[in-house]
């Protein structure tokens, strides 16, 4: 009878074990579903250059487009940072791309490095992260104007409030998608899981 009851409760821990791996695949499937790892040698390659947190290039871009090259909104911005026409010519000056032309915003390699020098910029502008992706979102304008409005900052230099519905939740977004991807990048053998190319 101990035997039995041995054996039963053997095959209720291997039943439980077998559960929790089918769970995990599940899990690990709708991850990288949902939170796709694409171009990482160029994410990586443009964080090193100005100093980013390739996790924060990650989320914005899945915030962004969800890694969709061909990505356009409808107020223009386009590629899988969403850049406009005005940011990108900019960039591009700012770069030193004398042969820059807008047509090229869907190259990712380009895009990617565009929107990674405009986020350094703003990051380098606002002493917060969350200002620098809202101003990323909403502009560089109106962060300004909310930083000097005591309804929205309480010291100048971090937002308390944003007062764009959109704004906020694009910033929100980002912080959970820079979670995700912190843990993606920094387990080992998940880039593999999560289809980096």
């Amino acid at each position: 009878m101990f035997i039995a009851v041995k054996l039963s409760g053997l095959k209720v821990l291997f039943f439980r074990i077998i559960a929790v791996i089918i769970l995990a695949v599940l899990v690990i499937s709708v991850f990288s579903f949902r939170y796709p790892l694409k171009y990482l040698d160029i994410i990586v390659k443009n964080t090193d250059i100005y100093g980013l947190d390739p996790a924060l290039i990650c989320a914005v871009i899945h915030a962004e487009s969800k890694f969709a090259e061909e990505a356009v909104s409808r107020k223009g911005a386009s590629g899988l940072m969403q850049i406009t026409e005005s940011t990108g010519d900019w960039m591009a000056e700012q770069m030193g791309l004398p042969d820059y032309s807008f047509d090229e915003i869907f190259e990712p390699s380009l895009n990617i490095s565009i929107g990674c020098r405009y986020l350094s910029w703003l990051l380098n502008r606002y002493e917060s992260v969350d200002s620098a992706v809202a101003a990323y979102n909403a502009g560089s304008g109106n962060v300004d104007k909310w930083l000097k409005n005591p309804m929205y900052s309480a010291d100048g230099k971090n937002l308390d409030n944003i007062p764009f519905k959109e704004t906020r939740d694009y910033v929100r977004r980002v912080r959970v998608n820079k979670l995700i991807y912190d843990f993606i990048l920094h387990n080992k053998g998940s880039k593999k899981l999560f289809g980096e190319n």
